[in-house]
């Protein structure tokens, strides 16, 4: 239990409503709620402990939203880190706190964190989740994609564009082949549905039109195979079930042969036993009854003969039609297995061409000295990566791959830094800042020099830069930081990184029972790393 109004209302049994609950919110905050600069795909939020609200980026990098927010209270404070959306619910209830409705909820980790509408109370008032006014949640619900990169900071930072030799750019030889492939037909376009947990890159390139409209095709294909596999697997059992008659049929006739050919050798047998001894016969009486015997015995043979032709004859045919429809089961059976065969094929091209359309995450940790690859939320790749200076701090940074200035052009980056250049900031003392409040800072900019410094010091593989670059879309990202992957990055997720020294009570207060879709697998528990797959 945890009252009003810290805890969003609504009937108990009832689903929320919206008009209801608008009318909750203060005037002032629904007119602050929703402030649009310009049109675009959100790409990024930033959320901003200190200053109480979020501000959302779109795919070109500039502002498009902001709304104050109520994160974590004391105790119960939202990690000051690195997240992503991984699931999306317009209509949710917390399975931990009663009374817990989290109307467009967006979930940001597995146990339970998440951005949703809520009360705002005008300072930090939540178990750990970032609320957000009705209105806001409504509209960023509508406007996000699985895979909108939620950063939360002490205090506000926004990106900055930057360039550096480290961050990647798009293969010009894989950019020219897949713009030089063919795309399907109009007839072979399908709108796919929205994947619940696969990330979207945003952006509209020529580049991306191309990906998508390939996965497209693959779907369609995958879709039509299937179709041919339950076909011909339903075609396969039908005539299996034909040819199960006509083998039963068989054994009959092959039993009544069997039966016939046991009459004929007893009606033979009982003709040689008919035969009159040689000179025995003593009387005329007595050779005609033997004669009448020896003749009845001949006609039961030549009956038992004539049995057995006919069962021959019917074993003959029943052999026949169990072998036609035993090799007619037996095609459709081989014809099922290939059927089958190409449509597991189809589906795994169409998830690799689903995957294509989703943008890159590569995460390099100073902690670990490693670097680490996940596309789609699917992990590709794991290995070591050179880090000068390892024991020096590096900081953290998420750099994120914006849309091209133009056709031909290179992908534009921008960053945010964790925190502001000059080192952390600090929590304001309890109750000082509040929603409103006129010392209420602009957005500082990322730290720009510190970036670079850090991308200064990182070496990759030119292996790995080159299969990079093959699957660099706008939307993709790199993360720079001293800190090791969370816990909570796992199967499902992209990378999840917290910082080490700031309140994680929104965390810590949280069961660590992962759900069944999680493996312990991805933490390394085999001893495979991080990510446990090759490339």
């Amino acid at each position: 239990p945890y009252p009003y109004p810290y805890s969003y209302p609504y009937e108990r049994g009832q689903r929320y409503g919206r008009d209801r609950d608008r009318e909750l919110q203060p005037r002032r905050e629904r007119r602050e709620a929703v402030q649009p600069r310009t049109a675009g795909t959100p790409l990024l939020a930033v959320v901003s402990l200190n200053e109480q609200r979020i501000t959302v980026y779109d795919s070109a990098g500039r502002h498009m939203l902001q709304s104050p927010v109520s994160t974590g209270a004391k105790g119960y404070e939202t990690p000051v880190g690195i997240y992503s959306v991984v699931q999306k619910k317009e209509e949710h209830h917390s399975n931990v706190y009663e009374d817990g409705n989290m109307p467009f909820m967006q979930r940001i980790t597995w146990t339970g964190i998440a951005l949703h509408a809520g009360v705002l109370p005008g300072h930090p008032a939540s178990h750990g989740c970032v609320r957000m006014p009705l209105d806001f949640a409504e509209r960023l619900f509508a406007l996000t994609d699985i895979g909108l990169r939620v950063i939360v900071v002490r205090e506000d930072i926004h990106p900055a564009e930057i360039a550096h030799p480290v961050l990647f750019q798009p293969s010009p030889a894989f950019k020219e082949a897949m713009l030089a492939a063919p795309t399907a037909s109009s007839a072979l376009r399908v709108s796919a549905p929205a994947s619940e947990r696969t990330p979207q890159a945003a952006g509209s390139s020529r580049l991306l039109a191309q990906l998508q409209a390939r996965a497209a095709a693959k779907s369609a294909e995958a879709q039509a195979a299937g179709k041919k596999a339950t076909a011909a697997r339903q075609a396969a059992t039908r005539r299996a079930a034909e040819a199960a008659p006509a083998a039963r049929a068989l054994r009959a006739a092959e039993d009544s042969v069997a039966r016939a050919e046991d009459g004929l050798r007893k009606a033979e047998q009982a003709v040689t036993a008919a035969e009159p001894p040689s000179g025995d016969l003593e009387t005329d009486a007595a050779r005609e009854k033997a004669e009448a015997k020896l003749a009845a015995a001949r006609t039961a043979r030549d009956r038992a003969a004539a049995k057995l032709a006919e069962a021959q004859a019917q074993l003959a045919s029943a052999k026949a039609q169990a072998r036609a429809k035993a090799e007619a089961a037996e095609q459709a059976e081989k014809e099922a297995k290939a059927a089958e065969f190409e449509r597991d094929q189809a589906a795994e091209a169409a998830e690799q061409a689903s995957l294509l359309t989703s943008p890159v995450s590569v995460f390099i940790s100073r902690k670990t000295q490693r670097l680490y690859i996940r596309k789609g939320y699917h992990p590709l790749f794991e290995g070591p990566v050179t880090i000068r200076d390892p024991g020096k701090a590096i900081g953290s940074y998420v750099f994120t791959a914006l849309e091209q200035a133009g056709e031909g052009s290179q992908v534009r980056w921008s960053v945010v830094s964790m925190y502001k250049a000059g080192g952390a900031g600090e929590a304001p003392p309890e109750g000082e800042r509040r929603r409103g409040d006129k010392r209420s800072k602009e957005a500082a900019p990322a730290d720009v020099a510190g970036a670079r410094a850090a991308l200064d010091r990182i070496e990759i593989p030119a292996e790995v830069r080159e299969r990079i670059s093959q699957v660099v879309l706008p939307g993709s990202s790199l993360i720079v930081s001293d800190e090791g992957a969370s816990l909570e990055t796992g199967k499902d997720t992209d990378f999840v990184v917290l910082m080490s020294g700031e309140p994680q009570g929104g965390i810590k207060t949280r069961r660590r029972e992962p759900p069944g879709f999680r493996n312990d697998y991805y933490f390394g528990s085999r001893g495979g790393g991080l990510f446990p797959f090759s490339w």
